[in-house]
Protein backbone atom coordinates (compact mmCIF):
# COMPACT_ATOMS: atom_id res chain seq x y z
CA UNK A 1 0.00 0.00 0.00
CA UNK A 2 1.53 3.30 -1.12
CA UNK A 3 1.08 6.25 1.19
CA UNK A 4 1.93 9.77 0.22
CA UNK A 5 4.13 11.66 2.65
CA UNK A 6 2.71 14.92 3.91
CA UNK A 7 5.52 17.28 4.83
CA UNK A 8 4.63 20.39 6.78
CA UNK A 9 7.01 23.10 5.64
CA UNK A 10 5.07 26.00 7.14
CA UNK A 11 7.58 26.11 9.99
CA UNK A 12 10.12 27.66 7.62
CA UNK A 13 7.95 30.72 7.09
CA UNK A 14 7.17 31.01 10.79
CA UNK A 15 10.86 30.73 11.65
CA UNK A 16 11.85 33.43 9.18
CA UNK A 17 9.22 35.75 10.65
CA UNK A 18 10.43 35.22 14.21
CA UNK A 19 13.29 37.11 15.81
CA UNK A 20 16.80 35.94 15.06
CA UNK A 21 18.36 34.13 18.06
CA UNK A 22 20.71 37.06 18.64
CA UNK A 23 17.70 39.38 19.02
CA UNK A 24 16.03 37.26 21.71
CA UNK A 25 17.13 38.39 25.17
CA UNK A 26 18.80 35.71 27.27
CA UNK A 27 17.96 35.46 30.95
CA UNK A 28 19.79 33.92 33.85
CA UNK A 29 18.29 31.58 36.44
CA UNK A 30 16.75 34.57 38.25
CA UNK A 31 15.09 35.93 35.12
CA UNK A 32 17.50 38.86 34.79
CA UNK A 33 18.74 39.64 31.29
CA UNK A 34 22.11 37.98 30.77
CA UNK A 35 25.06 39.22 28.73
CA UNK A 36 24.65 37.88 25.20
CA UNK A 37 28.24 38.45 24.15
CA UNK A 38 30.07 35.17 23.85
CA UNK A 39 33.73 35.78 24.29
CA UNK A 40 36.95 33.87 24.58
CA UNK A 41 40.36 34.88 25.84
CA UNK A 42 43.07 35.08 23.25
CA UNK A 43 46.76 34.53 23.85
CA UNK A 44 47.12 38.26 24.47
CA UNK A 45 44.63 38.14 27.34
CA UNK A 46 42.07 40.30 25.54
CA UNK A 47 38.49 39.17 25.17
CA UNK A 48 37.34 38.57 21.60
CA UNK A 49 33.88 37.95 20.16
CA UNK A 50 33.17 34.38 19.02
CA UNK A 51 30.39 33.94 16.49
CA UNK A 52 27.88 31.23 17.29
CA UNK A 53 27.51 29.30 14.04
CA UNK A 54 27.68 25.78 12.67
CA UNK A 55 31.36 25.93 11.65
CA UNK A 56 32.47 27.13 15.09
CA UNK A 57 30.36 24.41 16.72
CA UNK A 58 31.94 21.68 14.58
CA UNK A 59 35.39 23.12 15.24
CA UNK A 60 34.69 23.23 18.97
CA UNK A 61 33.63 19.58 19.07
CA UNK A 62 36.69 18.60 17.04
CA UNK A 63 39.00 20.56 19.33
CA UNK A 64 37.50 18.87 22.39
CA UNK A 65 37.98 15.46 20.77
CA UNK A 66 41.64 16.30 20.10
CA UNK A 67 42.08 17.24 23.75
CA UNK A 68 40.60 13.92 24.86
CA UNK A 69 42.86 12.01 22.45
CA UNK A 70 45.90 13.75 23.91
CA UNK A 71 46.73 15.60 20.67
CA UNK A 72 46.30 18.99 22.33
CA UNK A 73 46.96 19.84 25.99
CA UNK A 74 43.91 20.67 28.06
CA UNK A 75 43.76 24.50 27.98
CA UNK A 76 42.67 24.64 31.63
CA UNK A 77 45.45 22.45 33.05
CA UNK A 78 47.99 22.70 30.22
CA UNK A 79 48.44 18.93 30.58
CA UNK A 80 47.58 15.91 28.45
CA UNK A 81 44.05 14.78 29.28
CA UNK A 82 43.45 11.42 27.52
CA UNK A 83 39.92 10.05 27.67
CA UNK A 84 39.30 7.97 24.56
CA UNK A 85 35.74 7.16 25.56
CA UNK A 86 34.88 10.88 25.59
CA UNK A 87 36.79 11.44 22.34
CA UNK A 88 34.74 8.69 20.67
CA UNK A 89 31.53 10.25 22.00
CA UNK A 90 32.45 13.60 20.43
CA UNK A 91 33.38 12.00 17.10
CA UNK A 92 30.11 10.04 17.12
CA UNK A 93 28.31 13.34 17.83
CA UNK A 94 29.85 14.83 14.69
CA UNK A 95 28.78 11.76 12.68
CA UNK A 96 25.25 12.17 14.05
CA UNK A 97 25.29 15.85 13.04
CA UNK A 98 26.35 14.81 9.55
CA UNK A 99 23.48 12.33 9.28
CA UNK A 100 20.88 14.74 10.65
CA UNK A 101 21.97 17.73 8.55
CA UNK A 102 22.29 15.95 5.19
CA UNK A 103 20.99 18.25 2.49
CA UNK A 104 20.82 21.26 4.84
CA UNK A 105 24.43 22.44 4.83
CA UNK A 106 26.21 24.71 2.41
CA UNK A 107 29.33 23.38 0.65
CA UNK A 108 31.79 24.87 3.15
CA UNK A 109 29.90 23.50 6.17
CA UNK A 110 29.63 20.05 4.57
CA UNK A 111 33.33 20.01 3.63
CA UNK A 112 34.48 21.09 7.10
CA UNK A 113 32.23 18.53 8.79
CA UNK A 114 33.35 15.68 6.51
CA UNK A 115 37.04 16.57 6.83
CA UNK A 116 36.75 16.90 10.62
CA UNK A 117 35.10 13.51 10.97
CA UNK A 118 37.66 11.82 8.73
CA UNK A 119 40.66 13.39 10.45
CA UNK A 120 39.34 12.71 13.95
CA UNK A 121 38.50 9.10 13.14
CA UNK A 122 42.05 8.54 11.83
CA UNK A 123 43.54 10.18 14.94
CA UNK A 124 41.25 8.10 17.16
CA UNK A 125 42.49 4.85 15.56
CA UNK A 126 46.08 5.99 16.17
CA UNK A 127 45.29 6.91 19.80
CA UNK A 128 43.70 3.51 20.45
CA UNK A 129 46.71 1.74 18.91
CA UNK A 130 49.06 3.85 21.00
CA UNK A 131 47.11 3.04 24.17
CA UNK A 132 47.23 -0.68 23.34
CA UNK A 133 50.96 -0.48 22.61
CA UNK A 134 50.62 -1.41 18.94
Amino acid sequence: MDREKNIDESWKERASNEKAPSEIPLTDANGAEADQNVSASSDTGHEEEVAVNFLNYVTSLGFQAMIFMGDVPNPLTNQEDVNLRQAKFLIDTLVLLKEKTTGNLDKQEEDILNASIYELQMRYVEAVRKEQGL
